[in-house]
């Protein structure tokens, strides 16, 4: 009765290693999945509204890409990034500040 108990035991153990293991291997699909169809969304005078997010993007990129159209620089240029709101002046940028952006976030450029 003990052998069976134990044999119990660390068969549901091993399931449980097995659960364990596939639900990690899930997150790390999943999380490869969200990097692949990630973007950031840029709204104002551009002509590409959504670009891909990379590792490393930087807003003067994500400016870039999405190819801003306006005929006067940007002043004033806000991002929101989960909820929270944040606003920076534009000379910033042409100062060379870099601003690395995460997935997701919304760039609004105002003139």
């Amino acid at each position: 009765m003990i052998a069976l108990g134990a044999a119990g035991c660390a068969s549901n153990s091993r399931q449980e290693q097995e659960q364990g293991y596939i639900a990690g291997q899930n997150a790390i699909l999943k999380e490869q999945q969200d990097q692949q169809n990630a973007s950031v969304t840029v709204l104002g005078t551009v002509q590409n509204q959504h670009v891909p997010w990379v590792q490393g993007l930087t807003l003067s990129q994500a400016i870039a890409t999405a190819n801003y159209l306006g005929t006067e620089a940007p002043t004033k240029i806000t991002i929101t990034r989960n909820g929270e709101t944040a606003t920076i002046d534009a000379k910033m940028l042409f100062q060379g500040a870099v601003v690395p952006l995460e997935a997701g976030d919304v760039i609004e450029l105002q003139q």
